[in-house]
């Protein structure tokens, strides 16, 4: 499975017959391809070239004297098969600007209703034009309102616009869009689970926290937040009770989902804030849990749930090591 959009760079000396040979030859044999001139100048000093494949791959390329960008989601020729692989954030700002511009270009092009959300079109964009990720991780945003139930496409987008609008998650952008997937494979269940991270990151920063994701300890488990450098958080989100096949009320699955991990990852980081994400829940399901309010074994718990409209409600189960008021609206 192919990972999220990277450059290659090759130290090689290139030019335009050199790419002619060496990238579209290859390139037209196995798909059909050809070379075109890119919609944005490239940045100065640079030769650059789009190349476009008859099954809808496309490729990138920018050169100097000394040194060649290569980023694509189509098979990567056999020249470029020794060479380095880096982040947006780590090739020249000029290169990275240019290459996102001609990519959000095409991107609108093919799905204009990502057109009005320029940051989850900027943030996803590593796994959104990806090799193997492109038709599920759009297709979850446009067919399953990104894990709302009875949401539209538009009501999900909007709310993800907003919480990646303040920036909080900019310098983690690789780590967290990775997690929604590069596999040819639609996941609904799995995604939504990473979507839960998301909205938990926005509770985080709208309560004024500061975090980093995704954090590898030394008990060989990694949790997903560490929030003002000492507090650990793990996310975790319920399937709703019509697709389980055991703990089929919605406060079993609340019990069930949050037991799973207090069996896992919290019994090795027993102080950690446990967070249980109902958003996949239906208006029924959550007020069944709205109402009884169920207990979960570890403390200290976050039960709660995000409607497209930025409305998050919730209860808590002991008491928090940090202050989420302001960001949720607590029922007790």
């Amino acid at each position: 499975m192919a990972g999220p959009l990277r450059f290659r760079v090759s130290e090689e000396s290139w030019t335009e017959a050199r790419v002619r040979e060496r990238l579209l030859t290859p390139l037209a044999a196995s798909f059909g391809a050809h070379l075109e001139t890119p919609w944005f100048t490239p940045p100065d000093g640079y030769e650059a070239r789009r190349l476009e494949m008859d099954n809808g791959d496309v490729a990138l390329f920018c050169w100097t004297d000394s040194t060649a960008y290569w980023l694509g989601n189509t098979k990567t020729p056999e020249a470029l098969w020794r060479t380095d692989k880096s982040a947006f954030t780590e090739v020249p700002y000029p290169v990275a600007r240019w290459a996102q511009r001609e990519l959000l270009a095409r991107l609108e092009l093919v799905d204009p209703w990502l057109a009005d959300y320029d940051h989850v079109a900027w943030f996803f964009l590593p796994v959104f034009l990806s090799k193997d990720g492109r038709e599920t991780t759009r297709a979850f945003f446009a067919d399953h309102a990104a894990g709302f139930p009875d949401a539209s496409r538009d009501e999900a987008l909007g709310f993800f616009e907003d919480a990646l609008a303040t920036g909080a998650l900019d310098a983690y952008r690789y780590t967290m869009a990775a997690k929604l997937g590069t596999s040819e494979g639609l996941d609904i269940g799995r995604m939504s689970a990473t979507m839960a991270e998301f909205i938990v990151a926005k509770l985080l920063a709208d309560a004024g926290l500061a975090f980093e994701p995704e954090v590898q300890l030394d008990s060989g488990h990694a949790l997903d937040f560490r929030v003002d450098g000492n507090h650990l958080v793990e996310v975790t989100r319920p399937r709703p009770p019509t697709h389980r096949s055991r703990a089929d009320t919605p406060t079993a699955a609340v019990r069930e989902t949050a037991d799973a991990k207090t069996d896992d990852q919290l019994r090795a980081h027993p102080d950690a804030t446990l967070f249980v994400d109902c958003t996949s829940f239906r208006d029924d399901e959550w007020a069944a849990v709205r109402a009884e309010q169920p207990a979960v074994s570890h403390r200290p718990t976050v039960v709660f749930r995000a409607r497209p409209d930025g409305h998050i409600e919730g209860y808590r189960i002991g008491t928090l090591p940090f202050e989420l008021d302001g960001a949720i609206n607590w029922l007790d």
